[in-house]
């Protein structure tokens, strides 16, 4: 028996990455997955073949999580579909990093959009669902980044420390309805995005960590897992680093 059998989970911007690993550990753990795709078809045809695999149902939804209205046909297509919303995963994120000096309005605004709009968008339209089986599990996916601030990086800091505050309050909110709603802060996270970068340049970050090494998508993955399933039962408001120690405090 899987930890999460019988649930059903929606990943936003799972068909590569951190999402993707998220996406393979839901469905060897016996949850059936909905997940968006922005633009690939063909990632996310093989990646429902990849997780029907396991014996469960997957479906793959090409959806524009900051937009609203997406959200909400979403969130329907999905409980038609699936009969239950259990866990929503808001993983869909993009960065446009530079300088605050050199960052264009449209660098920010599109930032803040696909990665804390679309935290609102999404939650907003899955918590009547919940409500109704007075159960669910939300989790956000920040960053370290949103926890401590990077120099580069103020857009998509204040969209990912933005989840935080957002978060918290779903949580003081929806708590009597049973709905927990927790965020993750994964640290460097090794995927196809960081295997563009410079080798020595990433063995510099991986000496800076604490255990000396990147995370690897499955790391988040099984945080997510705990969080989504009755394990952390008693759990709600939290942010949970998943950093190999690069913050302590």
């Amino acid at each position: 028996m899987g930890l999460l059998e019988n649930k059903t989970a929606i990943i936003t911007g799972a068909t590569r990455g951190i999402g993707k690993g998220i996406a393979m550990e839901f469905a060897k753990q016996g949850a059936n997955v909905a997940f968006t795709y922005s633009s690939s078809v063909e990632a996310a045809n093989a990646l429902e073949a990849e997780l029907t695999a396991f014996g469960v149902k997957a479906k793959g939804y090409q959806s524009n999580a900051a937009d609203f209205d997406a959200a909400q046909t979403l969130a329907a297509d999905v409980l038609k579909e699936f009969g239950t919303i259990d866990v929503l995963i808001n993983n869909a994120g993009i960065t446009k990093d530079n300088l605050l000096m050199r960052i264009s309005e449209d660098d920010f605004d599109k930032v803040i959009e696909v990665n804390l709009k679309s935290v609102f968008n999404l939650t907003k339209a899955v918590i009547r669902p919940m409500m109704k089986q007075r159960a669910g599990s939300i989790i956000n996916m920040s960053s370290v980044v949103g926890v401590q601030g990077n120099a580069g990086q103020t857009n998509y800091a204040a969209s990912k420390a933005g989840m935080l505050g957002f978060t918290k309050s779903v949580a003081l909110e929806l708590g009597s309805r049973n709905i927990r709603c927790n965020a993750i802060a994964p640290g460097f996270i090794e995927t196809e995005m960081t295997a563009k970068l410079d080798e020595a340049v990433v063995d510099g970050w991986r000496q800076g960590i604490p255990l000396k090494r990147g995370g690897q998508p499955e790391d988040i993955a099984n945080a997510c897992v705990f969080l989504a399933s009755d394990m952390s039962a008693y759990i709600t408001g939290q942010t949970l680093n998943v950093d190999g120690g690069m913050i302590t405090a």
